[in-house]
């Protein structure tokens, strides 16, 4: 009805839970633990152990993530990996997320580094009509939580199609 009053608790409980969603949408922002950020692509170096380890068509790689940035950041999840040419552009699908171990907080001191395995599967294993094989120069990385990549060079045999899933990804984890 118009000109009716809300009553001052209805009011309050309002004003309450709109503050709660304020305060939860900033502690989920920039900080994953008491202060400390998340590590930015501009502070990592990224790098693949080319030493891998193979099983029924597949290769597993150590994709490690070290710290430069001066100071101690957070990553948390899944790195964002893909096949790219040598002209930068991506091949294929997007890796795919193998849920292994489940994500937590892993705080990295400014030097440390963290790790995420990434899994390349033989593009040979796939119909050449659906994979298209070719060679990647490469793969790029998007840290956890990042919108900015980084290209990490690795010549491999990859699918150029959409479709085949050839790469698998795990989450980001203490080494």
């Amino acid at each position: 009805m118009p000109g009716r009053r809300v009553p001052r608790r209805l009011t309050a409980a309002i004003a309450c839970g709109a503050a709660l969603t304020a305060i939860a949408a900033t502690a989920s922002g920039a900080a994953t633990t008491a202060g400390t950020p998340r590590c930015a692509t501009s502070g990592l170096v990224i790098w693949l152990e080319t030493q891998g380890n193979g099983a029924a068509g597949s290769i597993f790689y150590n994709l490690d993530f070290t710290n430069l940035s001066g100071h101690a950041c957070t990553l948390i999840g899944y790195p964002g990996v893909s096949a790219v040419n040598l002209a930068g552009h991506t091949l294929g699908s997007a890796a795919s997320r193998d849920n292994f171990h489940a994500p937590a907080v892993v705080r990295l001191a400014s030097g440390a580094t963290a790790r995420a395995v990434l899994r390349i599967v033989e593009a040979g294993n796939f119909p050449a009509s659906i994979c298209h094989e070719v060679s990647a120069a490469g793969v790029r990385v998007y840290p956890p939580n990042q919108t900015a990549s980084k290209v990490v060079p690795f010549p491999f045999s990859a699918c150029s199609r959409s479709g085949p899933v050839y790469l698998s990804v795990r989450v980001v984890t203490k080494t």
